[in-house]
């Protein structure tokens, strides 16, 4: 895990806690509470992962509580929090459900927060899976990519129960900038589909802006200077906006994951009556630039289609 800014962490009472997934975002988040002192016990699908996770933390901490687990399961037991970031609605009701899932090992009380950028439906569902054992749950999809997570500095949108919302906020903030509760069950994924909604329509913005500019002649990056002094500023600008002048594409947020989260925008838009005409053209869009091999590019590659 590489930090631009090693993060200073809020003292707070250690936790017992398990992390599930350990991908782009998973892995840089385990750390962060085992860097702010939590004991943590990790599971990944490829137990390879889990175990170089747990010897690097180690080499880093100099401790001895962190452990990787066989099944999910396995790592919830004992545990007051349980962390997950995983794909989707299925790679995350593989983790929670049945005799190997997270929620069959977790005992009366605990707390599964979930950070997968999934359906509101599914974090309905296992809320209410979750009730009814004893447990709660939080939807909690973040935002901030990559570097968010390397650098402990997520945005975190969540649903669910107050009261466990609390307990979970200063363990949370060791891998989060904010922390935010804005609704029951289901509010916080669904808070992250309007995030999705800006970032889509922004990026396409910033592509056509960038291109016209190309084709005039202008020096783009100049002009980006400018321009991100005024009210065209935007995060997307900072980040992404000099690096689209220079074909650059091998940041962050794939393509096929925000698709992923288009699909799911579009499908609540259409349960809602939400009427969402940009949207569902730079999801278009972003189909093209797939069949152009771009799955793997990140989400300021919409520029490839005006090139």
């Amino acid at each position: 895990m590489t930090q631009t800014n090693p993060k200073t962490y809020e003292p707070t009472p250690p936790r017992r806690v398990a992390f599930i997934g350990l991908g782009v975002m998973g892995y840089p988040m385990a750390a962060h509470l085992a860097l702010a002192g939590h004991s943590v016990t990790v599971y990944n699908r490829t137990a390879t992962k889990s175990e170089a996770w747990c010897a690097a933390l180690m080499r880093a901490t100099g401790r001895n509580d962190l452990q990787s687990a066989a099944t999910p399961r396995l790592a919830a037991q004992g545990a007051d929090i349980v962390f997950c970031c995983v794909g989707n609605d299925d790679d995350l009701r593989s983790v929670t459900i049945g005799a190997d899932g997270a929620f069959a090992g977790m005992q009366p009380g605990a707390i599964f927060v979930d950070h997968t950028t999934a359906s509101a439906d599914v974090a309905r569902e296992l809320s209410a899976l979750a009730r009814a054992e004893g447990l709660q749950f939080i939807d909690a999809p973040v935002s901030g990519g990559q570097a968010g997570a390397q650098n402990g500095l997520l945005t975190v949108m969540c649903g669910g129960d107050p009261a466990s919302f609390e307990a979970v906020k200063p363990v949370a903030m060791a891998f989060s900038r904010a922390f935010t509760l804005l609704g029951d069950s289901g509010a916080g994924q669904l808070a992250k589909m309007v995030n999705q909604i800006c970032i889509a329509g922004l990026v396409q913005g910033l592509s056509e802006a960038i291109a016209f500019g190309q084709k005039a002649g202008l020096d783009m990056n100049q002009v980006l200077d400018v321009i991100g002094k005024g009210a065209a500023q935007s995060w997307q600008l900072d980040n992404r906006g000099k690096t689209m002048v220079a074909d650059q594409f091998n940041f962050g947020f794939a393509v096929d994951w925000m698709r992923k989260d288009l699909g799911l925008v579009l499908e609540e838009a259409r349960r809602n009556g939400a009427r969402l005409p940009v949207t569902a053209l730079v999801d278009q869009f972003y189909a093209d630039v797939q069949q152009m091999g771009g799955n793997r590019w990140d989400t300021s590659s919409l520029i490839k289609r005006l090139r």
